[in-house]
């Protein structure tokens, strides 16, 4: 069976930044599953195993536009220290989440001068291209609660 919409994929991957980073993988881990044509993974990803089947291995150059996005510098914005909480001792490079009129958001701090923090709230990936080595394990039809549900349930049935 050949990866098309609706069908549930079950695949290994390495994920690497264009220096050859290993960003993420599943090596040592269950394989990833995910619902094909669900916005499950990246648009850029999905759209180059389209058609492939179990057995078969791809290597795929995904740049930023088709994966998490380009780095938008309207996502960088400038808040008061009072905005967060005083026994937190702020750093550039501190990880947060926010909430935000788009849901919780993880933003990171990118530098602090006086009462001034600059945080950025692009995705970490944002604006980097991106390189996976993928396995395609298995390949199948998706069950109807699966299709319903816009995801994958493990052997195919929902979960307590």
């Amino acid at each position: 069976m050949e990866i098309a919409a609706n069908n549930v994929v079950t695949m290994h991957y390495t994920l690497r930044d264009p220096d050859g980073e290993v960003l993420d993988s599943s090596e040592g881990r269950e394989p990833l599953a995910y619902l094909h044509g669900h916005g499950n993974i990246i648009p850029g990803l999905e759209k180059q195993l389209e058609g492939k089947s179990a057995g078969e291995s791809l290597e795929a150059h995904v740049p930023s536009a088709e994966a998490y996005g380009e780095h938008n510098p309207q996502r960088v914005v400038q808040a008061s220290r009072s905005q967060f909480p005083q026994d937190v001792e702020l750093k550039p490079g501190m990880r947060f989440q926010a909430e935000t009129q788009q849901g919780p958001q993880v933003a990171v701090v990118t530098g602090i001068e006086g009462d001034t923090v600059t945080v950025d709230t692009n995705h970490p990936l944002a604006g980097v291209d991106l390189k996976f080595a993928v396995d395609v394990v298995d390949v199948r039809e998706a069950t109807p609660q699966e299709l319903e549900h816009g995801h994958v349930h493990e052997g195919g049935e929902e979960q307590e």
